[in-house]
């Protein structure tokens, strides 16, 4: 396990409950891009598979954590704009 890898993963990580938090309380996508959710969510998911296929340790748990997170994100994104149509 890199110590690292798992620090840059913990920072990254940090600040996804206050992108959640803001996406969920604002019922607004303001500010935010579907195209960067998704580019982030494949590089998550794509450790993850580095982390099953090459070099299995516990960091895989935070690359999970950050995708759930992420996903969790696009999610309030796909109900804010159909909040916003209405």
């Amino acid at each position: 396990m890199s110590i690292f890898e798992a620090i840059m993963l913990l920072c990254f990580g940090a600040a996804w409950p206050f992108s959640i938090y803001k996406s969920y309380t604002s019922r607004s996508n303001k500010g935010k891009s579907l195209f960067f959710l998704l580019i982030v969510l494949t590089g998550y998911f794509s450790g993850i598979l580095h982390k099953l296929i090459y070099n299995f340790d516990s960091v895989i748990y935070l690359y999970m954590l950050n995708f759930c997170l992420v996903f969790t994100d696009i999610i309030l994104y796909f109900r804010n704009k159909r909040v916003n149509k209405n």
